[in-house]
């Protein structure tokens, strides 16, 4: 069985995890069981199987040009959960799908094609060859796939010029910053023109300032190649500003997966709460999650002067508290078809910044 090269249809998804675990030990299957059977707990699979529950029961689905990410601190079981998806990990149990084929049921002949051609992956440690020149190192998938040495050094130069190293192609891997070899690492996959692109933790290991900056460049490329991304990271700042959508992991389990806003707003348990504490919510909450429905306000005896201020529903917090500053009135919110649907009021201003905080 082979991953095909037809797209799926919108909507659909290009990544698949259902009911995966993966336990670790020469005893998994005994120990799978008696999860299954008797429900036990990690530390009592351990104590009783010496066996480690590395992902239990994960599922999520990710969509054409999206970017997951996939969110926890150290040993919570991301990294070894996205190993799965171009089977560098065998699970214990579950499905992996990538465009809609069985990842598991491929030949080691089809797995090593679908690596080289259809998932990339993107490590925090650079992986650059220090004997090849950095143009050599980003046309490596191709020079493995049998492309000419002017087919896969164009590809090269054109990745190159995308993550602004376009002068750097002769240069060895030595002689590039810490950001810059990380540039490389994404540049290679980009040259490599996979559908789906593996990101764990890339940018962890690199200065604040260069950090955020291949964050903005790596989600304008992102948008402009629609690739479809897992992305890896410990920082839920970074999961915030990068994902469309954000699965929080611990101890195996996925605890919560929803956007950005929806887990700020709606922190699934205290863990979660905990998290999302400290994460400022001023460009992230939008006047969607925050207006009182127009009925309700006008039943509860409101009113709306004529000359209210109207702004959409995809307004963020710090665009209506800006707005708001002059006002005494409420500020009436607009769907798409520039129906009336609610208001904010100052109250619900205020809400909007504390929210969350609390589980």
């Amino acid at each position: 069985m082979s991953i095909e090269n037809e797209n799926p249809s919108d909507g659909q998804p290009v990544i698949e995890i259902d009911g995966v675990w993966k336990i670790f030990g020469e005893k998994h299957d005994e120990a799978f069981k008696a999860i299954k059977n008797e429900g036990l707990t990690k530390p009592e699979v351990l104590e009783r199987f010496n066996c480690v529950v590395g992902v239990a029961d994960a599922s999520f689905k990710v969509k054409r040009g999206e970017i997951f990410c996939v969110m926890g601190l150290s040993g919570s079981g991301k990294s070894t959960l996205v190993r799965h998806i171009n089977r560098l990990l065998t699970p214990t149990a579950g499905k992996v799908l990538v465009a809609g084929q069985d990842i598991m049921a491929l030949d080691d002949d089809e797995l090593l094609k679908v690596r080289n051609e259809k998932i990339a992956m993107v490590f925090q440690d650079f992986g650059l060859m220090p004997h090849r020149s950095v143009r050599d190192n980003v046309a490596m998938a191709l020079e493995i796939r049998g492309f000419s040495q002017n087919e896969r050094w164009a590809a090269a130069e054109s990745a190159l010029a995308m993550v602004e190293l376009g002068d750097w192609g002769d240069k060895f891997a030595h002689e590039l910053s810490g950001g810059m070899q990380q540039r490389v690492g994404l540049a290679r996959a980009i040259a490599a023109d996979a559908d789906v692109l593996l990101m764990d933790e890339p940018f962890s290991a690199l200065d604040p300032l260069i950090r955020r900056q291949l964050q903005d460049e790596f989600m304008h490329l992102a948008s402009k190649m629609n690739k479809t991304t897992v992305f890896i990271t410990h920082d839920l700042d970074e999961a915030v500003r990068i994902g469309d959508r954000i699965a929080i992991m611990r101890d195996g389990i996925i605890v919560q997966t929803g956007t950005p806003e929806e887990i700020i707003m709606n922190p699934g348990d205290k863990y979660v709460s905990d998290f999302v504490a400290g994460i400022s919510r001023i460009n992230l909450i939008r006047a969607h999650s925050l207006l009182t429905p127009l009925d309700e306000y006008k039943k509860s005896g409101g009113k709306i002067p004529k000359n209210a201020v109207s702004m959409s529903d995809n307004a963020t917090l710090k665009e209506l508290i800006a707005a708001s500053v002059d006002l005494d009135a409420p500020i009436v919110i607009e769907n798409n078809a520039g129906e009336k649907i609610g208001v904010v009021t100052k109250n619900d201003l205020l809400n909007g910044v504390v929210k969350g905080t609390e589980a």
